[in-house]
Formats: C-alpha cells, sequence, structure tokens
C-alpha cells in the first residue's frame, strides 16, 4: 500500500483527494492535514507521498517544507512561476534523502493534459492561436496554470517551426486581448456555473481549429492524481517533473 497523506484536505479539491485515496485498493490514507496544522507531522516513516492541495499563496512554503521533511509531494496547487521551480529544485538538491520527488501538475484533468498535448502538435499548422481559460468564480488565479502551460507549449511549437509573430493588428486595447505570454494571448473567463474548461483557437486563411476541454465536476481530476502519486511512489522520478503528459504514452 502506497501511505498518502494529503495538505488541504479540507479544500474543494483536498476532500476529492481524501475520497480517492480511501477508495483506491492500492493507497491508504496517512494524515489529512489543513490550514494551521503542523507539517513535520508528515515523515518518511509514516508518508511514502504526499499530496498538496491548497493555494498558491502558500504552496511553495508547504513544498519547501515537505521536501525538508524528506518526503515525496505530488502537488495540484497552480500558479507556479518559474522562479518558485527554481527553488524547488534548489531544495531538491538538499533534500535530506537521495531521490526525492516533487510532482507539479498544472492540471489533473486526462482531457486537459490531453488537449495541451494536441495543441502543441497543432501549433506549427497554423497562423493564428489563442486560448481561453473558464472557471468557477472562487478560482483565486488567473489565467489559470494549464493555460500558462499551453500558451507555452504552443509558442515553443511555433518558434520550433520557425514561424513568426501572430498576426494581431489591434490598434487600441483597453485589455480586452487578455494578457500575452510568449506571444500568445490568453483571456480569462469566471462564471457561476462553471468548473474548469479550456479552449484553444486556431487559425488559417478560411480554415480554423477548436480544441476544447471539459471538467464538469472535480472528481475528473482525481484519476491523474492517484496516477501521479503511484508514479512518484514507484522512485523513477526523481528531481522536479512538470506536466502529467510525462506519466502518459504520448
Amino acid at each position: 500500500m502506497i501511505k498518502v497523506s494529503v495538505v488541504g484536505a479540507k479544500g474543494r479539491m483536498g476532500s476529492h483527494v481524501v475520497e480517492a485515496v480511501n477508495g483506491a485498493e492500492d493507497t491508504s490514507l496517512a494524515l489529512a492535514l489543513d490550514a494551521g496544522d503542523d507539517l513535520t507531522q508528515i515523515t518518511p516513516e509514516n508518508t511514502d507521498v504526499v499530496v498538496e492541495f491548497t493555494v498558491p499563496a502558500v504552496s511553495l512554503d508547504n513544498v519547501l517544507a515537505l521536501v525538508a521533511q524528506g518526503v515525496n509531494v505530488v502537488v495540484g496547487t497552480t500558479g507556479w512561476t518559474d522562479e518558485k521551480l527554481d527553488q524547488v529544485r534548489a531544495a531538491l538538491a538538499k533534500a535530506p534523502r537521495q531521490n526525492q520527488s516533487v510532482f507539479i501538475a498544472p492540471n489533473f484533468a486526462i482531457s486537459a493534459v490531453l488537449a495541451d498535448y494536441f495543441a502543441k502538435v497543432a501549433a506549427p499548422y497554423f497562423e493564428s492561436a489563442e486560448v481561453i481559460e473558464l472557471h468557477h468564480p472562487n478560482k483565486v488565479d488567473a489565467p489559470s496554470g494549464t493555460a500558462i502551460h499551453t500558451a507555452h507549449a504552443i509558442a515553443e511549437a511555433r518558434k520550433d517551426a520557425g514561424l513568426g509573430a501572430v498576426p494581431d493588428n489591434t490598434q487600441t486595447d483597453g485589455g480586452s486581448r487578455g494578457q500575452v505570454i510568449d506571444g500568445i494571448h490568453v483571456h480569462a473567463v469566471r462564471l457561476r456555473g462553471l468548473n474548469a474548461h479550456e479552449e484553444v483557437l486556431f487559425g488559417n486563411a478560411g480554415e480554423q481549429l477548436t480544441i476544447r476541454a471539459d471538467s464538469f465536476d472535480r472528481i475528473s481530476f482525481m484519476p491523474g492524481v492517484l496516477l501521479a502519486v503511484r508514479k512518484i511512489a514507484s522512485g523513477n522520478y526523481p528531481g522536479l517533473t512538470v506536466g502529467l503528459d510525462h506519466f502518459l504514452d504520448l
């Protein structure tokens, strides 16, 4: 059995993770901690993998503390920057145990991971590309980590293909063109009734390709969470890994 502790266990996502861990045949719940609880309770003796689902404001400190405790961590909290990732890498380089692992997922939904992959495949073949992400109004960060990850992937594929800038002759803009990430416009919608959705639009003269992923319920993330827990528990992914695509046969 893989011993799993959950940090953020009373949150919207964390509570689902607790249920998923209790319901899987090969995982057992070690500790369920939330805001204010002492993370030093989590040790390599009682935990194989920690799942961290909190908020961007505290996630980095949590992960650094857990690495210092000598445990492996699967992170579902978004809001990660290159600077924060570098801090995790530095912490892992000084970790108390050899081959410790941290895994960070912009999104745990298999549909979203595949949409991101398909977008990267399609990107070299289209002149224009934009990303729209749509979430519930309780989400604290915008644009989503998934949309940022998708934009970076599209930009990288376009650069490798030798494409120039996406055409845009906008002369006046009060902010409606969204955030520009690596030259790709990313738009965020926050609307009651939504859960987690992403739409990637590609265009050429006379044609358009739309790639869309919809997660209607948070339960859709649980197969990806359990997949990450199993992969990290295997010991085959030392250091920092970002993106569930590393665990899929793509």
